[in-house]
């Protein structure tokens, strides 16, 4: 079972949550001065894997902690087209208020993890992992791994604290030297927190020959096609786990898998990935007013009966 990430998912609620209703809601007050009993299910309208239903339920709670949920489909679930993924009841007001924010949290990390899904299918038959990056969109970057480990993925660095990826602006400091990616992976070897991986992206296989000298504990080959990978990763043999990134798509994500790779990382997983379809269908739960069961009154040879 994948946590939610609770602090998270607590701070992006109440930050969307002012954005969206900074003086109230303007059309529901207007519309509905006196409480407006309600039933609300949100729906899938394409195949997808739920991911965000617990930031959908925080939002509403956060507006109105009277509010009922039956929750139907869960984090990490699959879910067909048509099903019902959370029926809320209680007062139509709080849940118009709440309704943009919750479906923005629901469509967003469902398209996350649901992409996630597709790739980790695409490459299922073979042994490597589908890893995000941290492209991401700033303050949501927790919510967004979450949806990745949901949809199977597994989380790369979450920061730049987490571990030593040596890129090319790096190496571009590191220019005066003869060999600048030996150099810096020994320089990261020697002066890192012990115990920390040290990546390096290449690009080249001169490239590569450096990451190996330099003893680099995952080499990342950046942009190359899987005939290059193979190539590589005759010349790692073995020597530091293999990382393929850069130019991945659903089409060559199999290819690129096939040429043996113990890792494929993708910047889409977080940054493209399409928000998922879904809809939120409200209706009145408002009692009708009950017909008047007096009897008539029936005038009967002039009188009142």
């Amino acid at each position: 079972m994948v946590r939610p990430p609770v602090a998270d998912i607590r701070r992006a609620v109440r930050l969307a949550l002012q954005e969206d209703l900074p003086l109230g809601d303007a059309t529901t007050v207007a519309l509905f001065p006196i409480p407006a009993p309600a039933r609300a299910r949100i729906v899938a309208q394409q195949s997808l894997v739920v991911a965000g239903l617990a930031a959908a339920v925080h939002t509403f709670r956060t507006v109105d902690a009277s509010l009922i949920f039956s929750i139907q489909h869960h984090d990490g679930e699959r879910a067909q087209e048509g099903a019902c993924l959370l029926q809320i009841e209680g007062d139509g007001r709080s849940i118009l208020k709440a309704e943009r924010v919750a479906l923005n949290f629901l469509q967003h990390l469902s398209g996350v993890a649901t992409l996630t899904r597709r790739f980790c299918d695409a490459v299922r038959t073979y042994p490597v992992t589908i890893l995000d990056t941290r492209k991401t969109i700033p303050g949501l970057r927790a919510l967004q791994k979450w949806a990745v480990l949901l949809g199977g993925g597994t989380n790369h660095r979450r920061s730049l604290s987490d571990g030593v990826l040596v890129k090319d602006n790096h190496l571009a400091l590191l220019t005066h030297t003869p060999k600048p990616i030996r150099t810096a992976c020994r320089k990261a070897k020697t002066n890192a927190p012990r115990g920390m991986s040290v990546i390096v992206e290449v690009e080249s296989l001169d490239e590569v020959r450096q990451a190996v000298a330099g003893q680099a504990d995952i080499i990342l080959l950046d942009n190359m096609s899987p005939e290059t990978v193979r190539h590589a990763i005759r010349l790692i043999k073995g020597r530091a786990l293999v990382e393929v990134s850069g130019g991945v798509t659903l089409k060559n994500v199999r290819a690129m898998a096939a040429a043996g790779p113990d890792r494929i990382s993708i910047g889409a997983l977080t940054h493209s990935a399409p928000a998922a379809t879904l809809s939120l269908v409200l209706e009145s739960r408002r009692r009708q007013p009950r017909k008047s069961s007096r009897l008539k009154k029936v005038h009967v040879g002039g009188r009142e009966r």
